[in-house]
């Protein structure tokens, strides 16, 4: 028999709660539609905690806990977003992307995994609590925004929300890591991967201009050509990779589980960088991205029919920029390694990494340790996260900012997150919900 709570994450990821970065393909049906359910699945966390509106569809939830005006005050910030990706026409799906249907033992749909697992796992847990009569030792927030996926205003204007109030979050915590298997080559056990900094996120547009004219009478050069030399050696040409410390600890901390030739290198990663550094790089593009500023070529366009030439190429570049690397430096970069002058070089969106939380103190050790009694076998370690969340607003009021999905989590699911066949296990989806249940719980005075 199916977990009730089960059947709460299936309603929501059945409506198509899609960004788009433009406002008029947004249907505003959809999210509204969400935040009604929400409140039908949810009716006693409604009830009980005080709603404020966050942008047209964020959501900031304050549940009073018992701390009071002169003791000590830690409140925590649990996130997520309600919003998702869009899902690809050709996109070969096993089941329907907003069908929710369940296979194999798990939830199959867009959102599943990123983020409304983590977003309903919140909600049950909170319900679950609220119907035992518990209140927190500390205030809990509760903040769920609405345009993540294209990095909308919604989280920046909860943090203004918070800041108005005077909330000084003592941790936040948002999607991220996971209990992830099959993490690095070699470790047959799980690892309950914690960010505790994200790779900053720019974004750049290259644009060659020229005449254009007839497909018959190409010249050398052209629009297409000049910008396909430049992407070419954009791809070929990587900024310096190095071992972040927060990347040192997670190889010290796998070390114990490692093939035994690799125990040696791991457990001293902070004395052996360089060859840590090469070893990561060519055990694949998951462990390589560990290690450097990435750049991904996204999005081409060039001539609008065969027999044209274009006269105007573009391409779009989504950098994640190493801790360590900065804006300034990877556009130097990008410019030294086209040497054209001729290929414009635009900034769309820009973020630098963002400042690395502690993970040897009160806060991580209380995530750590739930993690540990509810995933025993699991281990408990901070990394570097690679994607962007909303999360990195919060490190403005907050200095103690983590990203983490209590779900276990194959390579297989990692990999279907903005792509096809998303799926959450059941049994992972009850676990999850069961560590925030314990993390609040266990949320000391």
């Amino acid at each position: 028999m199916t977990h009730p709570s089960v059947a709460k994450l299936q309603a929501l990821v059945r409506i198509p709660t899609v960004s788009h970065r433009d406002p008029d393909l947004i249907d505003v049906a959809a999210f509204d539609e969400f935040v009604a359910e929400l409140a039908r699945q949810f009716p006693m966390l409604h009830k009980r905690l005080e709603l404020t509106r966050v942008d047209t569809h964020g959501l900031l939830f304050h549940w009073v806990g018992r701390s009071r005006p002169g003791s000590a005050q830690k409140p925590v910030v649990l996130m997520a977003h309600l919003d998702v990706v869009p899902v690809e026409e050709d996109a070969s799906w096993q089941h329907p992307p907003f069908g929710a249907e369940i296979h194999d033992g798990a939830v199959w749909g867009r959102g599943t995994l990123d983020d409304k697992g983590e977003l309903v796992a919140i909600c049950v847990a909170v319900e679950n609590l609220l119907e035992l009569g518990f209140t927190p030792e500390q205030d809990v927030w509760l903040s769920f925004g609405c345009n993540e996926e294209v990095s909308g205003t919604s989280a920046g204007l909860a943090v203004e929300e918070l800041r108005r109030r005077g909330v000084e979050p003592w941790f936040v915590i948002d999607e991220g890591g996971a209990i992830a298997s099959e993490a690095f080559p070699g470790v047959s056990a799980p690892v309950g991967v914690v960010g505790v900094t994200e790779k900053g996120v720019t974004s750049l547009e290259l644009r060659v201009d020229g005449r254009g004219g007839h497909a018959s009478t190409p010249r050398r050069n052209g629009p297409t050509v000049r910008l396909a030399k430049a992407l070419t050696k954009l791809d070929r040409h990587h900024m310096a990779a190095s071992v972040p410390e927060p990347t040192i600890e997670l190889l010290r901390r796998m070390a114990p589980h490692a093939p035994r030739a690799l125990r040696p290198l791991m457990a001293n990663a902070d004395k052996m960088r360089p060859v840590l550094t090469r070893a990561l790089i060519a055990a694949g593009a998951e462990p390589a991205a560990m290690t450097r500023t990435t750049f991904a070529i996204t999005t081409l366009s060039g001539s609008p029919a065969l027999n044209v030439i274009a006269s105007t190429a573009k391409a779009g570049v989504n950098i994640r920029i190493m801790v360590g690397d900065t804006v300034a430096g990877v556009l130097e970069h990008v410019r030294k390694t086209i040497g054209d002058d001729q290929v414009q070089v635009t900034v769309v969106e820009q973020n630098e990494p963002s400042p690395v939380s502690p993970y040897d103190d009160e806060a991580f050790g209380l995530i750590e340790s739930t993690i540990t009694e509810v995933f025993p076998d699991a281990i408990p370690a901070p990394y570097v996260m690679m994607a962007a969340t909303d999360s990195r607003f919060f490190t403005e009021i907050c200095p103690r900012v983590y990203r983490f999905a209590p779900f276990r989590m194959t390579k297989a699911q990692r990999e279907s997150i903005h792509s096809y066949d998303e799926h959450l296990g059941v049994d992972a989806f009850v676990d999850g919900v069961h560590w925030y249940q314990r993390l609040i719980e266990r949320i000391p005075q």
